[in-house]
Order: C-alpha cells, then structure tokens, then sequence
C-alpha cells in the first residue's frame, strides 16, 4: 500500500471530506463518513461473521497513524487512495481537530425495505425495530446493543436517524456498518411486514403491561422502541403485546438505549 501525501488543504482529491460536520447535516446521498479505527477495520474486514456490506472509496489517514495501521491498510484493494495528511492539513481539510486521525469515504450498501430484510432471515430471529428515535447517540447506542445481543437486524421508519450518520456509526463502535437494517415508511408500515414476516412484536413502554423478563420470546421475535419522551404511539402499541422495564417507585424514565440493552438481554436470556 502507498498513501497519497496531500499538503493542500484546496486539494481538489480531498473535497469529499471537506466541512464534515456540516456536509453530515444534509446528508451525503449515497456515501457516508466513516470515523476512527475500530470502524474502520469494521468496515474493511466486516464483523459478526459476514463482510460489510458497505464499500470505502477512498480513505484520509493522518501521517502519524500510518504505520499503525498498516495491516488493515494493506487489505484494501489497489484502487482505493489512501491520503495522507499533517495534523494541521487535515484539521483543515474536516473543519475541526480531528484527534484519530483516521476518515474514510464509503458507498452506502443498495437499500432494502422491511419486507425484503425479515424475508432473507431465519426461521428464529431478533429484530429491534424503531419509531420516532431520531437522536444520533440512542440510535448508535441501540445499533450496538443489538449487534452485543445477537439481533439479527434493524427496522427504522422513516422519521428515525439515519444509522449511517457519522455520529451514529462512532457510537455504534460500527456496528451499524455489519448489522443489516431497513429505514422507511410509517410505523404502521414496520409492523405490518413484521406481521406479514410472522414475527410477534413486543413494544417497549413504561406503561407496557407485562414485566419484559416474563414475557416469553417467539421464533421470531421483535422489540419495538419509540422516542423518548412521547414514547410510542398509543395505536402502535393497540396492534402489539406490550411490555416494561420495572423501575424504582416514582420513577419511570430510562434512557432508551439503555432500555434496548436490558430488554434484549432479557430477551436472550430467555431464549432457549
């Protein structure tokens, strides 16, 4: 592998990293912001037994990581650039101190929608589907503890972040780069190819009626999450068996990637 060193700034080679923060702010179309080393290496050699099955196009390294990361680099294949940069050069080129010093510039995998996704799973899955949960962190919060627990996949409608932004991917630790997910449509809509998939859909709230550790799961089984504070619709939960976090008297509010953590842990547990 041989980097291309970039001691411009205006480099006409490195304008896809330029102003990352806010090029993240209205999206990159078909191409994503991938940040650090363990997601980087997530999206080179893939995870969970399978590749990822997102693309990098090319990568902007700082000259002091190199050699650092010199095994993973030499896992790419020839035609992809690998720019090198002086701290100063490439805190230019994103905007801001970027202390890792590791961007790559990927192509996002071809979309699927709900129906398509559940359908290629197996006879026993775990699906965490989510509605209305546009915060970056929860979203990469709730993509790691998925991939933690052994979920299959990720539902997301079409008012929940993007787990492709940038922040999302760092929080998730990557994985929302290997973990296979679907973003669109209604929340109605999820549930609808959930019950067309044979799934039986547990809604998480503090209202929910059964405790989440004595619900048994199903085959296929999936965990509905809102947003916090309003929480889920009340006509979602109508069409799904609802469950709860116990928690203290007088309180009943839990963040709601914690929340997905301790339910599919629940869930796994008592999964036989």
């Amino acid at each position: 592998m041989t980097s291309i060193p970039i001691t411009d700034p205006d480099d006409a080679r490195v304008a896809p990293y330029r102003a990352v923060r806010e090029r993240d702010v209205v999206g990159r179309g078909e191409r994503f912001v991938a940040e650090g080393e363990v997601v980087l290496r997530l999206l080179i050699e893939g995870g969970r037994g399978a590749p990822s099955a997102h693309a990098p196009e090319s990568l902007l390294i700082a000259e002091n990581r190199l050699d650092a990361l010199g095994d993973l680099l030499t896992k790419l294949p020839p035609e992809i650039p690998v720019y090198a940069a002086g701290q100063v050069v490439m805190d230019a080129v994103v905007g801001f101190h970027i202390h890792r010093g590791v961007l790559a510039i990927a192509r996002r995998a071809q979309p699927e929608t709900a129906a398509e996704l559940l359908a290629r799973l197996p006879a026993k899955a775990l699906v965490v589907a989510l509605v209305g949960v546009a915060n970056h962190d929860n979203v990469g919060g709730i993509f790691r503890n998925a991939a933690a627990f052994g979920a299959d996949a990720v539902l997301l409608d079409e008012t929940s972040c993007d787990p492709l932004y940038r922040k999302a991917i760092r929080v998730s630790v990557g994985a929302s780069l290997v973990l296979p997910f679907a973003r669109g449509g209604s929340g109605h809509a999820l549930l609808d190819a959930l019950a067309a998939g044979g799934f039986r859909t547990l809604a998480l709230s503090p209202a929910g009626t059964h405790d989440i550790a004595a619900v048994p799961p199903a085959p296929r089984t999936a965990l509905l999450l809102g947003a916090e504070g309003p929480g889920l619709p009340a006509d979602l939960m109508a069409r799904t068996t609802t469950a709860r976090v116990p928690m203290a008297t007088g309180f009943d509010s839990l963040n709601v990637a914690t929340t997905s953590g301790i339910a599919l842990y629940e869930l796994t547990c008592a999964t036989p």
